[in-house]
């Protein structure tokens, strides 16, 4: 019974919420935990900060956050001075005038200005009384007026009236920065006239509360107390932006600038390009600034243009198309020296332009000339550019390749979009002569298991179709699980896996793996093993300590990819490591021909011949490398924590 009547007063409740004239559902549930957003008039508008004092370039910021205030459609906007750089005689004012009004005038809502003292102060020959005054209202409007709208009161005042004795002109002095008794019972009756206005505004140039400008504010800030309704006052001049907090329930802004001089570049402590929105309800307001540029048009983010950006973010690299020695000596020296002319390449994938910055990082062993350098890559194509890149022999002192960051800016058909920074290696080649470089004794590589393995990419690896060996040492500490000990797999090539400790010889043959595979734990943890895999062309077989332990029937073409090949992990489709093993590994060769067809004592240490195709000793790192010792040069690449280390191995030498 009582879940029937729980039952009906949530039917009820949910017809109650259906039948209400503003939420509709005929969902049995749930309509009653819509909030509803208030009916009650709202409206919102813009104020901008100062447009002067910068550089000529400043109008194009007013002209940006003209674009930006019409995506925002407020009601109106108003200004609080500085309108143009002034200082000036009749002529250079006008222009500057009309250079101001031409950018103000793609505004789609109506504005209004403050008058500021680069508006109003003349110099030259010819100063007039009131000096620009009368140009300011025959050009602009009143120098002190007030706007009705929904209910609210806009009050803009005129800050520069100057000394009431002498009528000079000068912000710096208290005694100039006083309100006229005219002004003063003009705004003493338009607050009289707003007593049943929800909110009153007050706009003028200069923030005359500060301290800075005399204490005449008080009485001006008494009357707009009195009247209570006043909600907020709004000022310029200084080109940063403060909240100077509530007083007899008055909130005091100061706008920054849309385009005017900035001390410093600080953002979050207010100086920055921006401007003041405001967010008007009957019970009060909410104030958000707006850097400058950073309201976007979501329409401009086209389908082309996203998908555009992406194949840019996707596939945009520098690459190092040649190193050449600089001097009599070798490019990259294996005694850390380089002097060499490093030539760099780009490709633009995207259908726009991109204009790149390339700066290489490095320590002070390392120079650069010059330290960065710029490209423009039209649509499609590609391009290069070079750097003379030297290092001096610092001994004691582990080599390391420098860093490059690549910064690209795509030039869309309106703006210019700034993409995220690259940053990586510049890999540069390995020396020639690294083969040769001394070995460490009784080193070997050790894997964490967690992403740590040697990387060799596909066009390093020429191994031919038809038989061939791979063979290595490996201790593992922990074999639970998939553990790759060599690979170069995804449906093609060949891998030698340990997982679980069950030795696997995979080859992909004609479509199809041939997988030679022990029918039980053959790896024991903590132990060093020799383990080989080999194709014949009819049979590939597996050998753990020269003992054959699976052989599978399997003949047929090699399927080929460009994946990298791994020791100590299995590439996934992108070549990251995966299934790694956790451990050491040694002495990894590769070979033409199938060397061992019957059981063998395996060679403590494995040494190259003619047919040796790879062989990393694992005895010596250099710079990121470990060193091929086949005679081929190649050398591998370390990745994350895989590195050789002095340690012992049974037998080996």
């Amino acid at each position: 019974m009582l879940v029937a009547r729980l039952s009906c007063l949530l039917a009820l409740a949910a017809t109650a919420f259906a039948q209400s004239p503003r939420i509709h559902t005929d969902r049995p549930a749930g309509a009653q935990l819509l909030r509803l957003p208030k009916e009650e008039d709202a409206f919102g508008f813009v104020v901008f900060g100062d447009r002067t004092g910068g550089p000529a370039a400043g109008i194009e910021v007013l002209k940006q956050a003209v674009a930006d205030t019409n995506l925002l459609d407020p009601d109106l906007v108003l200004t609080v001075g500085d309108l143009i750089n002034g200082y000036n005689a009749q002529a250079a004012w006008e222009a500057q005038a009309k250079e101001y009004k031409d950018a103000m005038v793609k505004l789609r809502m109506p504005w209004f200005p403050v008058a500021g003292n680069h508006d109003v102060y003349w110099r030259g020959p010819g100063k007039p009384v009131g000096e620009h005054e009368a140009n300011f209202e025959a050009t602009f409007g009143p120098l002190w007026y007030a706007v009705q709208h929904k209910q609210c009161w806009f009050v803009v005042l005129y800050s520069d009236e100057g000394d009431p004795k002498t009528g000079e002109k000068d912000f710096n002095k208290p005694e100039c920065q006083r309100v006229s008794e005219a002004q003063f019972a003009w705004l003493e009756r338009t607050l009289q006239q707003a007593k049943g206005a929800r909110h009153v505004f007050c706009f003028l140039h200069h923030p005359r509360w500060l301290a800075q400008y005399g204490d005449d504010w008080q009485r001006v800030h008494g009357l707009l107390a009195s009247a209570g309704n006043v909600t907020a006052v709004f000022a310029g001049h200084i080109h940063r932006m403060r909240f100077d907090g509530v007083r007899d329930g008055i909130q005091y802004y100061t706008v920054a600038s849309v385009g005017a001089h900035l001390e410093m570049d600080a953002p979050q402590a207010g100086h920055l390009h921006q401007f003041h929105v405001v967010t008007v309800r009957p019970e009060g307001i909410t104030v958000a600034a707006l850097p400058v540029g950073t309201v976007i048009d979501p329409q401009q983010i086209t389908g082309e243009l996203s998908d555009d950006v992406d194949r840019v973010r996707a596939s945009l690299r520098a690459t190092v198309a040649s190193c050449v020695a600089a001097g009599s000596g070798p490019a990259v020296g294996a005694d850390g020296v380089v002097d060499a002319v490093v030539t760099l390449r780009c490709d633009n994938p995207a259908k726009r332009a991109l204009e790149l910055e390339l700066i290489p990082h490095a320590d002070a062993d390392w120079t650069f000339s010059p330290d960065h350098q710029h490209l423009v890559l039209a649509p499609g194509e590609g391009g290069t550019t070079t750097f003379a890149v030297r290092r001096r022999n610092a001994a004691g002192m582990p080599f390391s390749l420098p860093e490059l960051e690549l910064r690209c800016d795509y030039l869309a058909a309106d703006r210019r979009i700034g993409l995220p920074a690259q940053r990586g290696e510049l890999a540069l080649p390995p020396p020639s002569d690294l083969g040769v470089v001394p070995a460490m004794t009784n080193g070997i590589l050790q894997l964490d298991g967690s992403g740590s393995c040697l990387r060799l990419e596909a066009a390093a690896i020429e191994l031919p179709d038809g038989p061939f060996t791979v063979e290595l040492w490996a201790r593992g500490e922990d074999y639970k699980g998939l553990r790759a000990l060599l690979a170069k797999t995804q449906a093609s090539e060949y891998a030698l896996f340990a997982s679980d400790g069950v030795l696997d010889m995979s080859v992909h043959l004609d479509g199809r793996y041939v997988s030679a595979r022990s029918d039980k734990a053959v790896l024991q943890p903590g132990r060093w093993h020799h383990v080989a895999g080999v194709f014949d062309g009819e049979e590939v077989r597996a050998y753990v300590d020269g003992r054959l332990v699976a052989r599978a029937r399997g003949a047929g073409k090699r399927t080929v990819n460009t994946l990298p090949l791994l020791v100590g992990a299995d590439p996934d489709g992108n070549g990251k490591a995966t299934s790694c093993h956790l451990g050491a590994i040694d002495d990894v060769r590769i070979r033409r021909g199938a060397r061992y067809t019957s059981n063998f004592e395996p060679a403590a240490t494995l040494e190259p011949d003619a047919d040796t195709v790879l062989l990393l000793p694992c005895d010596a790192d250099f710079g990121p490398w470990t060193t091929d010792r086949s005679g081929n040069g190649r050398h591998a690449r370390r990745v994350a924590a895989a590195h050789c280390t002095v340690a012992s191995r049974p037998g080996a030498r």
